[in-house]
């Protein structure tokens, strides 16, 4: 049985993908795929079928809200963590009761994406 947590990144920018790869990787993570929207997110999961998906939260064609619904009406025992910017607090509970496990803010640090995603 695989242990490794396998990881699928949603976030519009290239920047933030490759950080939360980078740390979830050191933290032993393996990063399966990335989305930079929604819509796409929604299709590689259901090819991928990862452990867990980060969903931003802002980001064209599909924000990462709607992107969860759809995730979770597909895989009602869906894994979410949601990215948000700092003052993104009511959206972010709204997320947790769409389903989300949990959220990040940004700007992250290795410390807070270790604690967030070892809790899983």
């Amino acid at each position: 049985m695989n242990l490794v947590k396998r990881i699928l990144i949603t976030d519009d920018a290239v920047f933030m993908r490759f950080s939360l790869k980078a740390m979830l990787e050191k933290c032993g993570f393996q990063v399966v795929g990335e989305a930079e929207n929604g819509a796409i997110a929604i299709e590689k999961y259901k090819v991928l079928k990862p452990d867990i998906v980060t969903l931003d939260i802002t980001m064209p064609i599909m924000d990462g809200l709607e992107a969860l619904k759809n995730i979770k009406a597909f895989d009602k025992n869906a894994k979410v963590i949601m990215i948000s910017a700092m003052g993104q607090e009511t959206i972010v509970r709204e997320a947790i009761m769409l389903g989300a496990i949990g959220f990040v803010i940004k700007p992250f640090i290795q410390e807070t994406i270790t604690k967030a995603f070892s809790k899983l």
